[in-house]
């Protein structure tokens, strides 16, 4: 029930968070945007165009070009639950995001935030 609220949240209300969190700690809206293209496969021109229309939060994941296969080397703790212990698949790429823009927000080089 709790995550049903969370995949019917609007992609363009909650951008706006992740992008505040990272640049709180003198990160860029474009690290954030990279972080998200990374994880997604969508392009910045894609992106801008979710964060125009009403787009669900899940469908954002559902609907990704191309999840990286690396994102399964994503680990660690959000929200207190490991991301690699989630067994909901979509609450997973969810929390992998969160746990990509918690990597950058920390001052994480990003060639270890995106797995290179």
């Amino acid at each position: 029930m709790e995550n049903d609220k969370i995949y019917r949240m609007e992609f363009a209300k909650i951008y706006p968070l992740l992008a505040a969190k990272a640049e709180k700690k003198s990160r860029t809206k474009q690290e954030v945007d990279e972080v998200i293209r990374w994880l997604t496969g969508y392009s910045q021109e894609e992106l801008e165009e979710m964060l125009e229309k009403p787009v669900a939060y899940g469908d954002f994941f559902r609907n990704a070009p191309a999840l990286n296969e690396n994102r399964r080397l994503i680990k660690g703790v959000v929200c207190g639950v490991r991301v690699e212990d989630i067994e909901e698949p979509l609450m997973q790429e969810i929390r992998y995001l969160d746990k990509l823009i918690d990597e950058l927000a920390r001052g994480k080089a990003m060639d270890k935030i995106l797995r290179k």
